[in-house]
C-alpha cells in the first residue's frame, strides 16, 4: 500500500517505513504528524482520493545544504555571495490507514 502525501507545497509518494526530509513542520522531535493523503493505492490496482491518513514520527529537524547564490554584472565592479540552508524535518511513515 502506498500514499501520495502534501507537505510543504510538494508532493511525495510514500509507502509504510519511508523516511523522508519535508519543509520544516511546527512538531517536536519524537511527536507524531498525522497527514492526509491526496490518494491512497494498493497493490492490486485500486486507488482512492482523499480517504485515510497517514501517521508518521517526526525523526529530527535540520538545515540542508548549503546553496551559494552569486550574483554578477560585468564591468560594473558588482558581485554579491549569499548563502542559504533550507531547513527540514525528516520523517519516518508508520502506518497508511484506509477510511
Amino acid at each position: 500500500m502506498y500514499a501520495v502525501i502534501e507537505a510543504g507545497g510538494k508532493q511525495y509518494m510514500v509507502y509504510q517505513g519511508t523516511r523522508l526530509k519535508v519543509e520544516k513542520l511546527p512538531v517536536q522531535e519524537g511527536q507524531t504528524v498525522e497527514l492526509k493523503p491526496i490518494l491512497i493505492g494498493k497493490d492490486g490496482g485500486e486507488i482512492r482520493l482523499q480517504t485515510g491518513k497517514v501517521i508518521a514520527e517526526v525523526i529530527k529537524h535540520g538545515k540542508g545544504k548549503k546553496v551559494i547564490v552569486f550574483k554578477f554584472r560585468s564591468k560594473k565592479n558588482y558581485k554579491r555571495w549569499r548563502g542559504h540552508r533550507q531547513p527540514f524535518t525528516e520523517l519516518l511513515i508508520k502506518e497508511i490507514k484506509e477510511e
